[in-house]
């Protein structure tokens, strides 16, 4: 029976939103308590000086504001980066690209090293730059740029950046939680991830990692955002019982995105991030079998945490989107500026990191571009789907 748009759709296997563990649903729906009262703040300490700081394997306590991720981006941008500064801002696809936009703003000279959006950063190439432009004072760089589906080597180019001397912003958002990357391991000073993607949550926080260093940048930069929503330094000791809230924060989310800590902390980091791989070589592994083509240039750089299958031929993407949702209720995500409608990205984040969901995902994509005509081997996409899942892919 066909699916409605006014019906919720069966599945959303998208790269965001995500669906929320069920867990975390039941955390939101806990009493929204006074942001002063003492249960909410022990809580609060709690959440961010215990769970999310062993989350992150961050020596120091991290930082929560209260946005979603964008808000922990901009952030970044506006207080790590100084007037005279020259930014060197690292592009493998369109939100890589974008951050330049903001880094642009506040830096003396931008330059971008950027690749063809199937591709991924050569950390060669960022040190033969840093090399050519010693005055480089920061680096930004992408982990899984989303809109392509492709991981950069972010623990080689920390370690480059670093023997530079540069300060390193790492966009973690759609990567940290569902495979193995943390601030200290790619050495970045400004760590920016959320809740709202791997950890299952709704899209309300930004999580933040930050070095020594960049707390000294950010307090010697006058520049800095103060009394302002993109203040880092107005959250740094407020997960202290005895500190002030610069705002009133984000009371709802914050009992969320302990249920979801508690989930990932509790299954084990290494099960969730052997989850979210699985899952992913099982949908690779259907994809290809039906013979499509995946969108990153090489599997090794393809992400854990989402598919981007390139669009065949011919093919009316948003209509084959719309047609998967129609005829079996599983919603896709489009691509994003170069690569709208070039690709449809089937996500593995959180919940749906689940491998039977690979092969639910393979069979709707390969129903919907059946129905439009093109000829797909959804048997031979399933089976291979079916043999990954169990080891004999």
């Amino acid at each position: 029976m066909p699916y409605a748009p006014e019906q919720d759709p069966v599945l959303t296997l998208t790269t965001g939103p995500v669906d929320a563990y069920a867990a975390v649903l039941r955390g939101l729906a806990r009493p929204v308590l006074y942001d002063y009262d003492p249960a909410f703040q022990l809580t609060y300490e709690r959440v961010v000086a215990d769970k999310l700081r062993r989350a992150l394997r961050s020596a120091g306590v991290p930082v929560l504001l209260h946005g979603e991720p964008v808000l922990g981006l901009e952030a970044a941008a506006a207080s790590l980066i100084r007037r005279g500064d020259v930014v060197l801002n690292l592009v493998s696809g369109v939100y890589g690209k974008g951050f330049g936009f903001w880094a642009k703003r506040y830096c003396a000279e931008l330059i971008e090293l950027e690749v063809p959006y199937d591709e991924a950063i050569d950390p060669g190439a960022v040190e033969a730059q840093l090399r050519a432009r010693p005055d480089i004072a920061v680096v930004a760089v992408c982990h899984h740029d989303t809109p392509s589906g492709t991981i950069n080597p972010v623990r080689e180019i920390g370690a480059v950046v670093a023997a530079h001397g540069a300060q390193l912003i790492v966009d973690a958002v759609s990567s940290f939680g569902g495979m193995d990357v943390d601030p200290e391991s790619c050495k970045a000073d400004i760590f920016v991830t959320g809740p709202n993607k791997c950890l299952g949550c709704p899209p309300a926080l930004s999580i933040l990692g930050v070095s020594d260093r960049a707390w000294a940048r950010l307090k010697a930069n006058p520049d800095a955002p103060r009394a302002s929503m993109l203040s880092i330094l107005d959250w740094e000791d407020a997960w202290r019982r005895d500190a002030p809230f610069p705002f009133t924060p984000s009371v709802a989310e914050v009992n969320g995105l302990e249920a979801a800590l508690d989930l990932y902390l509790g299954e084990g980091p290494e099960r969730v991030w052997a989850r979210h791989a699985g899952t992913a070589a099982a949908c690779r592994a259907g994809v290809q079998a039906m013979g499509l083509k995946l969108w990153p240039a090489r599997e090794a750089i393809a992400s854990p945490t989402a598919t981007a299958v390139r669009t065949p031929e011919g093919v009316d993407e948003a209509a084959l989107r719309a047609a998967a949702r129609a005829r079996y209720g599983v919603v896709f995500s489009s691509g994003r500026g170069e690569t709208l409608g070039r690709l449809t990205r089937i996500g593995h984040m959180g919940p749906t990191a689940q491998p039977i969901h690979a092969a639910t995902a393979v069979m709707a994509l390969g129903g919907a571009l059946a129905a439009q005509g093109v000829r797909v081997d959804v048997g031979a996409g399933a089976a291979a789907a079916m043999a990954a899942i169990d080891g004999e892919g």
